[in-house]
């Protein structure tokens, strides 16, 4: 990536000396016009990381540079207000005695009083507020206040936007819609930003590119579609939605698994454990040619697409198919691999997985 806008390089936090790092050594650059997820569980060091990118936090070892510019660093702490970067918190932490307007112009400091109130009311048009200027935080909707806080953080014309759990506070419905225009808010205008959540959905419809991170470490960094079709872990398979997991037999780019010989997305030898999502497989008609043959299990009707469990040999798999394909519970089907199956790193293969689909991760609050 050329010319990135941010680099993190090793950034390293521990809370004390003795303490175990809470973030360690972790890497990215943010590439101008960018929109970067850093997604994980609860508790894996993503708001840590991004406190140390706004200068809420001393870094422990490691860099964060701006436009080339060093933040954080050996010797080095620029102060958050000299960052030119805009946080948009979790909780929006609006002034309830403050009126929309005075909200937006509260952090702006430079010009007269006219002057920044000609660039708060700027920030509210940018963000679609218009003639909402005399209202006070508590008579507005949870997208509204959403919008109110990026406006206030747009306002001062930073170079970066962070965004910390910015739409868990929203309903279901209002989260999707105002996830979409937030995005195309930023990219029309070309802003680049880093944001935190631990919703999967969230990270793989709003970012260009995203980071899994655990145990205060990145996992995987890529594009939302190569990191879900094509995790390197067995963590980054199984967060990120529903797998199917097989202990195979690799030779070269082949495999025999449970289901069959699969192809593989890349060569391996031996022992390997491998992953395919459920949309990744078919069913069809017993009397099919090829294949593996299963018994349904279960079905759970979607509208737009079913979900079937099969059994075969042994063990439960997932199968995703459109909704013109009906089978009942009992029915003999065989399954069809569609793509090949992903050889996940030795590192995340724990001695003994049993084949099988993986519980759903549950959805955090």
């Amino acid at each position: 990536m050329s010319n990135p806008i941010l680099s993190v390089q090793d950034l390293t936090k521990r809370f004390s000396p003795d303490a175990p790092p809470v973030v360690h050594d972790v890497s990215f650059d943010v590439e101008d016009g960018e929109i970067f997820a850093i997604l994980g569980p609860s508790g894996c060091g993503k708001t840590t990381t991004l406190r140390c990118i706004a200068g809420f936090e001393r870094v422990s070892g490691g860099s964060v540079s701006l436009r080339g510019e060093r933040l954080s660093g050996p010797g080095v702490h620029v102060s958050p207000e000299r960052r030119k970067i805009g946080i948009v918190f979790q909780n929006y932490a609006l002034f309830p005695h403050l009126t929309v307007l005075d909200n937006v112009a509260f952090g702006l400091n430079e010009g007269t009083v006219a002057d920044q109130r000609d660039r708060a009311r700027e920030a509210l048009e940018m963000v679609g507020l218009g003639g909402f200027e005399d209202r006070q935080p508590q008579h507005l909707s949870g997208g509204q206040q959403q919008r109110v806080a990026l406006a206030r953080t747009l306002a001062p014309a930073p170079d970066l936007i962070l965004l910390d759990e910015p739409f868990s506070n929203l309903d279901a419905l209002l989260r999707q819609e105002t996830r979409q225009e937030v995005r195309e808010l930023l990219k029309s205008k070309g802003m680049s930003a880093v944001f935190v959540t631990h919703n999967q959905e969230e990270a793989l419809s709003f970012a260009d590119r995203l980071a899994v991170m655990r145990g205060g470490q990145i996992d995987q960094i890529g594009a939302p579609e190569d990191v879900y079709y094509r995790p390197r872990t067995l963590f980054v398979a199984q967060f990120l939605g529903r797998t199917n997991l097989l202990l195979s037999q690799a030779a070269g780019s082949e495999a025999d698994t449970p289901l069959g010989t699969v192809g593989l997305n890349r060569d391996a030898k031996g022992t390997v454990l491998v992953s395919m999502r459920p949309e990744h497989l078919a069913l069809e008609a017993p009397d099919a040619s090829g294949g593996t043959r299963a018994t349904v299990v279960g079905r759970s009707f979607k509208g737009h697409d079913i979900t079937y469990r099969v059994c075969c040999h042994g063990n439960e798999y997932l199968v995703h198919t459109d909704n013109r394909h009906l089978y009942e519970p009992g029915d003999t089907v065989v399954v069809r691999p569609l793509e090949p199956a992903v050889v996940l790193e030795s590192r995340s293969t724990p001695a003994e997985v049993p084949s099988g689909a993986t519980p759903e991760p549950e959805p955090e609050e």
